[in-house]
Formats: structure tokens, C-alpha cells, sequence
């Protein structure tokens, strides 16, 4: 048996190990040290602990269980076999197929969010972790602003465009205040509308406008590739 083989024999892991597969399991979501958090019920104080290889206790070990999906919560308790390359590459192909990663860039003005909904075909616009009640609010009045512009921008005067660039900022501004920062990818995609075969795919272009929390922006986002699509 060569030194590989017994790496990977189950054995309970060490702090520092669990620190690398907590780590591994969070950037092959792609989600922040935040989104973990949120998602588990755990602090963003005690995810940054354990990825410290400072030791959690039973409960600890058993939320990040739950927020990855493993049907055994107490997987990080007990023996537990650490993946191979083989099996955290299959993991990261899965994750690939069942997701779409995008480029991430900051919107931080009225004007940039009014012209790239005059570009847009459709629209995937949600936060990226849970937002505080006013924050969530100024959030959906954003989406709703640009969506009822894009629908019908052809129909303001430029000066009336001036207006509503000004009325996106406001909200950009306050949702900055809130501890909210915007980014957006864009998406070029071919449709294909109806039952009939014979009809071509149509190409159109998705608009991704995703709020992260202030300082904490990421490079890329990923989102499912079978997520909800607003017309």
C-alpha cells in the first residue's frame, strides 16, 4: 500500500484537515465565508474559525453538514474518508454542469443599470445572502425600476431618461449606505420558444443583477443553470 492509499483511509479529521475540506466544499459553490454562514445558521465569526483550523464543537461540525447536503450531519464527527483528486475533480464537473460561473463587475450607477436594461432580453436579479428588511425593499425597487424601463424605454424623451437614470442611483446609494453592493454579468444565450421543432432557437441576452454584502464582492458568481428567468 503506497502512502496515497493510507491518505485515504477514513479516519476522524484534524482541525487543520476539516479547515481544507470546509475551504474546498465553500469555493466549489463558490459562495463567501457570509453565504456560508447564512446558509448553515452559523456566525460569519465561527465559519472564519474553523477555515483557521481552530476546532469546532459537535454542533458546528453538524450545520456544515447540513449546509452542504450530506444525508449524515454528523459526517465531520466521526471517521470520514477524505476525496481523491478523482473525486473532488467529478465533484467540481457536477457542479459545472448543473451551474453556470460568470464574471463579476460592479454596477454602481443609474446610467450603467438603464443601459444594460435597454440591452437585456430577460433578467436573473437576486441578493446573494439575506438582506436586512429596508435593504431588501430598496433591493426589489431597483429590479422593478429597471424591469418597467426596459419594457418601455423607447418611450421616454432624453431628458426623461435623465430622471430615471437619477432615481436608480438614489437607490443605488441607499442600498450602498445599507452595507449592499450591487454586481451584474451579462449572459448570450439561444432560446428556444414553444413545442415545435422545426422552430430556430432565438438569441437573447441575460441580465444577472446580484447584491453581495459591501466588501465582500467576489470575482465570479455562479448561478443554476436551471434558475428562474423574469421576462
Amino acid at each position: 500500500m503506497n502512502t496515497s492509499d493510507t491518505c485515504q483511509q477514513p479516519r476522524t479529521l484534524t482541525p487543520t484537515e476539516l479547515a481544507k475540506c470546509i475551504r474546498l466544499f465553500r469555493e466549489a459553490k463558490r459562495w463567501s465565508q457570509e453565504q456560508l454562514a447564512e446558509i448553515s445558521g452559523l456566525s460569519e465569526r465561527t465559519i472564519q474559525r474553523v477555515e483557521k483550523g481552530l476546532s469546532g464543537d459537535i454542533n458546528t461540525r453538524r450545520a456544515l453538514a447540513r449546509a452542504f447536503d450530506f444525508e449524515d450531519i454528523d459526517v465531520f464527527n466521526k471517521a470520514y474518508e477524505i476525496p481523491s483528486e478523482e473525486e473532488l475533480k467529478a465533484a467540481q464537473e457536477k457542479f459545472d454542469k448543473e451551474n453556470v460561473t460568470l464574471a463579476a463587475k460592479p454596477l454602481t450607477t443609474g446610467r450603467q443599470l438603464a443601459k444594460l436594461a435597454t440591452t437585456c432580453t430577460m433578467d436573473i436579479s437576486e441578493p446573494a445572502f439575506e438582506l436586512a428588511r429596508e435593504a431588501e425593499e430598496a433591493f426589489s425597487d431597483l429590479v422593478d425600476s429597471f424591469r418597467e424601463y426596459r419594457d418601455c424605454a423607447d418611450l421616454y424623451s432624453e431628458r426623461d431618461k435623465i430622471g430615471v437614470y437619477d432615481e436608480m442611483q438614489a437607490v443605488i446609494d441607499a442600498l450602498k449606505r445599507l452595507g449592499v453592493s450591487l454586481l451584474y454579468a451579462e449572459q448570450k444565450v439561444k432560446l428556444k420558444w414553444g413545442a415545435d421543432p422545426a422552430t430556430p432557437p432565438m438569441p437573447a441576452n441575460i441580465l444577472y443583477v446580484v447584491a453581495f454584502p459591501l466588501g465582500e464582492e467576489p470575482e465570479h458568481f455562479a448561478t443554476p443553470r436551471s434558475g428562474g428567468i423574469s421576462l
